[in-house]
């Protein structure tokens, strides 16, 4: 059967299980729009209010289902504005399949109205990207690219088109998704090596990342930390590997995470890292970090091993089928005195105050928690919200804490929110966001009302880029340089002239009723609270520092 280069894209989207597409129209994709008319009823299209917003949106939906997020933007403008998603997309090997258009195979290279070369732009920030060149393999490139976005470790996948092989004819079949290429098997000696060094330690630690995410892995390391006893610790991408109130939770690492966790860290003989990179927000100085153990790094990429931090024994391939494998020859141990000891060290934990009239940022946090119960979904932007909602959120379940955590992505939210409410419209979504962040790329109100998405956003309002500020403070002598925000901005007025609900508190029983009604409402609800800009996120270890250098107080 021979169709449209434009209805071969649409049709294979379907065949790869594609049920939902960001993206906006424009002059070089305008004959996929035209096709997906007759496709209404089988892909939802989304269109944002920018193309960033809606690389944001597939971000989220992919976080939050785990299954590629689509984007079609049109050329020039249209295709750079997607950068900035992919890159954060790509820092936090999320799955993404970003589909463009550009100018006529033959004015290529003639600097030709909204041409431009966005497979030489997105190469140092893709996982892959093609340009089609002969319609006839256009439905072989698009259904690779889902299998190399969602295979191995994930990322985006750019398919960059010339307007007018969409209009060329072409064969088409049905065919199924393919499959992941690459196998990684099980060394099972190299499993029994582990299993040793694990089954003789005394102070070990378990320390996973976003790597557990992407492998579905939950389950079994939850099994692994169950029958061995032994403390887990996560990155801000593996949040809600473990129970909050668990014992064996130790909670966030790093810069901003528990002091107990980074002193049992510095404390431990056996490090399992699962899924994670030794960011420079996590070991912050390379030869302090975990300086008295041993080292077991696990990961499907082997360019993370020994990147950053030596592994004494690094196992590359899928977690889930090495923690499968691990699991039988891992000892049952109780590991009482190691526990007490890091017990004791939880008792100077950073505690922050409750106050029963000013607001505070980490009992909003737990308020809306316990409010909405574990089906939850937390999204934040980046900055001090972001760090504060990480710490209190209290998440128990995997693919409920989405955030930007590789690139830092200030106006990433409101789009990624969306993404996951679109992916799980029964689960309530809520978007911790700060005033800086949030007046980014808050035109993507319009999108979320004119498709009843309902989100509730809470805005953090400190009048200051807040977590800049916090450095300016600690670090450069209260030299506060382009951090404050006194734009004056009427966040209910703002809200309500988009079609949404504005609520503002600077009271904590005015939070409350104010949540209460957004969450009885049908319409997307901005919540302004307002809180002191002097409020620090604590502990903080500087950058390059340890954490005989952490900030209490």
């Amino acid at each position: 059967m021979e169709i449209r280069g434009a209805e071969i894209i649409i049709k294979t989207l379907i065949d790869e299980g594609v049920d939902t597409i960001f993206g906006y129209p424009g002059g070089s994709v305008i004959q996929v729009f035209d096709a997906l008319y007759d496709y209404n009823e089988k892909l939802r299209l989304v269109r944002t209010s920018h193309e960033q917003g809606a690389t944001h949106a597939a971000d989220g939906y992919a976080r939050s289902t785990g299954r590629p997020g689509v984007v079609i933007a049109t050329s020039g403008p249209g295709a750079t504005n997607t950068v900035t998603g992919i890159a954060t997309a790509y820092m936090d090997s999320i799955p993404m399949v970003v589909i463009t258009g550009n100018a006529n195979s033959k004015l290529i290279g003639k600097d030709s109205f909204q041409e431009i070369d966005i497979m030489g732009i997105t190469m140092p920030i893709t996982k892959h990207n093609f340009v089609v060149r002969d319609v006839n393999y256009l439905q072989d490139i698009i259904r690779r690219a889902f299998m190399i976005a969602n295979s191995g470790r994930k990322g985006p996948v750019l398919v960059d088109i010339p307007s007018d092989l969409m209009g060329q004819m072409a064969n088409y079949e049905k065919k199924e998704p393919l499959k992941e290429e690459k196998k990684y098997e099980v060394n099972e000696d190299e499993i029994l090596r582990i299993a040793n060094c694990i089954n003789n330690s005394k102070k070990p630690i378990i320390y996973s990342g976003g790597g557990v995410t992407s492998s579905e892995s939950f389950t079994e390391l939850r099994e692994l930390i169950k029958k061995s006893s032994i403390p887990a610790c996560n990155t801000i991408m593996g949040i809600g590997v473990l129970g909050h109130e668990d014992e064996l939770n130790l909670g966030m690492l790093g810069m901003h995470g528990k002091y107990s966790t980074n002193y049992a860290i510095d404390e431990c003989d056996l490090l399992i890292a699962c899924g994670v990179r030794f960011s420079d927000r996590v070991a912050l100085n390379t030869k302090k970090f975990a300086h008295n153990a041993k080292v077991i790094h696990i990961d499907i990429d082997k360019s993370e091993i020994d990147k950053n931090v030596f592994a004494d024994y690094g196992v590359v391939g899928n977690i889930k089928d090495i923690l499968q494998a691990l699991i039988p020859h891992v000892e049952s141990k109780n590991r009482y005195k190691w526990i007490n000891r890091i017990n004791e060290l939880r008792k100077d934990d950073y505690k922050p105050v409750d106050f029963h009239v000013d607001i505070k940022p980490h009992q909003v946090i737990r308020y809306i928690s316990e409010k909405l119960g574990e089906d939850l979904i937390f999204v934040t932007d980046v900055g001090q919200h972001q760090m504060w909602t990480a710490q209190y959120c209290g998440r128990t379940k995997p693919r409920s804490f989405l955030t930007s955590g590789g690139l830092g992505t200030m106006g990433f939210g409101y789009g990624a929110a969306m993404g996951a409410k679109i992916g799980n419209p029964d689960r309530p979504v809520v978007l911790i966001t700060g005033d800086g962040s949030f007046n980014m790329n808050f035109n993507e109100i319009i999108t979320a009302v004119r498709n009843n998405i309902k989100i509730i956003t809470i805005v953090m309002n400190n009048h200051t880029l807040g977590m800049v500020r916090q450095w300016q403070h600690l670090l450069y002598n209260d030299r506060f340089s382009g951090t404050n925000i006194d734009e004056g901005l009427d966040y209910v007025g703002l809200s309500k002239a988009l079609g949404a609900e504005g609520y503002s508190c600077s009271k904590i029983d005015e939070f409350k009723k104010a949540f209460e009604d957004a969450v009885n409402s049908d319409k997307p609800s901005i919540i302004e609270v307002k809180i002191d800009k002097n409020e620090l996120v604590l502990p903080m270890i500087p950058s390059g520092g340890s954490v005989e250098d952490v900030i209490m107080e």
